[in-house]
């Protein structure tokens, strides 16, 4: 097999930020040559440009799936950048009962789910929270543009040695164990959980605004145009008053895209 040429790389990384917003610097050549090799070998190809070649004459959807499967890095456990959930807990979920007590209903969307521990996090936290408040809807909307990291998500299957940073009482409560390795998230929280596959470029599908969007650790991958021009558009389906929470080693405009910071790596629609 060839090796990925300058040329070869420049297509490959110029399609990822037209697909995707994830801009490639320089040094990631070695990376993506890594990554898609096993790709070429199983499909037979003996270079990066007849590959991509196909990949661009693809119909079915099927070879961009697998290539978004092979480019995109998806890392997250549970409780990542702890004061986030504590700031939802304590502060968000609050305000969501005062404001919408009357509907009984959130809507929230982690936006970067990779492999379901946020989403699962978020949703057990509103379940505790409105124990105290019967009658309330949780359902909520994850999603990634890899469906190999969903598949696993929706699965709720994890190795029980990554449930260590939750309490105890979560662990009893909301997981069972399947084996001595593996535990299983239960559907009632499952259940509650709405898994989609969706692009950040692509317009967002939705009919109602959110009150909350979780989208940590994904934009650190786009550049500041892209970056900027996906805050804008998660601040026009965000509800008035409803926050957006990025990664701690994120960072967004507010003058350019409306939000008001509250704290480092959240932002808040002005009422």
């Amino acid at each position: 097999m060839k090796e990925l040429t300058l040329d070869e790389f420049n297509k490959i990384r110029s399609y990822i930020k037209q697909k995707f917003g994830i801009a490639l610097s320089d040094e990631k050549k070695t990376l993506v040559h890594s990554r898609l090799r096993s790709t070429l070998q199983e499909l037979g190809m003996s270079s990066f440009s007849e590959y991509f070649d196909y990949l661009l004459k693809d119909t079915t959807g099927e070879a961009l799936t697998r290539f978004v499967n092979k480019i995109t890095t998806n890392h997250t456990f549970f409780m990542r950048e702890t004061d986030h959930f504590d700031y939802f807990r304590d502060e968000v979920l609050p305000y969501l009962e005062q404001k919408y007590g009357a509907k009984k209903d959130t809507r929230v969307w982690c936006a970067a789910s990779s492999s379901g521990e946020e989403a699962v996090t978020l949703q057990i936290l509103m379940q505790e929270y409105f124990k105290k408040s019967p009658g309330w809807d949780t359902l909520m909307l994850a999603s990634d543009i890899s469906a190999q990291v969903l598949d696993k998500a929706v699965a709720g299957k994890y190795v029980t040695e990554a449930l260590e940073n939750l309490p105890t009482a979560w662990r009893n409560d909301y997981f069972k164990k399947v084996d001595g390795q593996f535990s299983q998230v239960t559907d009632s929280v499952l259940k509650k959980i709405m898994y989609r596959r969706i692009n950040l470029m692509d317009p967002f599908p939705f009919r109602n605004n959110m009150q909350v969007i979780f989208c940590r650790n994904v934009m650190i991958y786009f550049d500041n145009e892209t970056r900027n021009s996906v805050v804008r558009r998660f601040f026009d389906i965000t509800e008035p008053g409803g926050y957006l929470f990025i990664g701690h080693s994120e960072s967004i405009s507010n003058a350019g895209t409306g939000y008001q910071y509250i704290k480092p790596a959240v932002y808040r629609k002005p009422l």
